[in-house]
């Protein structure tokens, strides 16, 4: 299938998954009766939005068919969509900013010096694809396992749902590896038809029953920086910032960063792990 056309379906489940989330009262429609099904019906959708129900159906079809801007955020509207599935709507449009590129499987030696030198702040780079392709001695020892797993696998979001040192080290492995997912689908939503995407989620289908439910749910979501807490088994608890930031001269990279928390003992820990 190709890319053009697994956007289409993407929206269309995408579409279909937010409409039945919607409360009709919500969206200012009279409570009525018992409904069948869950949420708004399309011929509700397509009022509160200005199209047609005939449009708006072939839409939530598949069709080839390339709605507008302001069509696309008055369905946002109605479907009360998050700033982020309003985001990834428009990038499944055409609308919003290109996916980045994937990266080559090398890491840029000046990106790798950078990691290098931010001494005890654990981190490390990922691709388009989440691929793990750099890091630093500081997340080497707060991850060792990112070193010995085979290159093939050392896929963030596949350590996330497969290895259960992660699971261990994650402070709240249910909410975090949630967060991780959407995160990942908001990012590579354009990009589902290619085949290192298809081949990951196939296995993480495969392999992990909360992915395939989570994977299922449509759910997505921006990266924002805040708290994160980990359990390590030499240094206890840690507690984090997490930062994600993207090369000028290296747009298929993200540094992902983290640094000691303000107000507690995180940067005491973290040079302890680094001694």
């Amino acid at each position: 299938m190709s890319a053009t056309a697994t956007a289409r379906r993407e929206l269309a489940e995408f579409l279909r998954s937010r409409r039945r989330q919607v409360d009709p009262r919500a969206a200012g429609l009279p409570a009525g009766g018992p409904r069948r099904t869950p949420g708004l019906r399309r011929e509700e959708v397509a009022l509160l939005s200005g199209v047609s129900h005939t449009w708006y159906t072939w839409l939530e079809q598949g069709r080839d068919i390339r709605p507008s801007r302001q069509v696309v955020d008055a369905l946002a509207r109605t479907l009360r969509m998050s700033p982020a599935e309003h985001e990834y709507v428009l990038r499944l449009t055409g609308h919003g900013g290109a996916a980045p590129a994937g990266a080559a499987d090398g890491m840029p030696a000046h990106v790798q010096r950078l990691l290098d030198a931010l001494g005890p702040s654990p981190a490390y780079a990922i691709t388009a694809g989440w691929r793990i392709v750099g890091w630093n001695r500081a997340y080497q020892r707060l991850y060792p396992g990112v070193a010995l797993v085979p290159a093939a696998e050392r896929n963030l979001l596949w350590l996330v749902f497969t290895d259960p040192a992660v699971r261990d080290l994650l402070g709240d492995w249910t909410t975090d590896s949630r967060r991780f997912l959407t995160q990942f689908r908001a990012e590579v939503g354009p990009r589902l038809a290619d085949p290192e995407v298809v081949e990951l989620v196939a296995r993480l289908e495969a392999a992990s029953p909360h992915f395939r439910a989570g994977w299922a749910s449509h759910d997505v979501d921006r990266f924002s920086s805040s708290e994160r807490r980990f359990e390590h088994p030499q240094v206890g608890t840690l507690l984090l910032e997490h930062h994600q930031l993207t090369p000028a001269d290296a747009p298929g990279l993200q540094l992902v960063v983290y640094t000691a928390a303000e107000g507690g003992d995180a940067a005491d820990r973290l040079a302890r792990l680094s001694a």
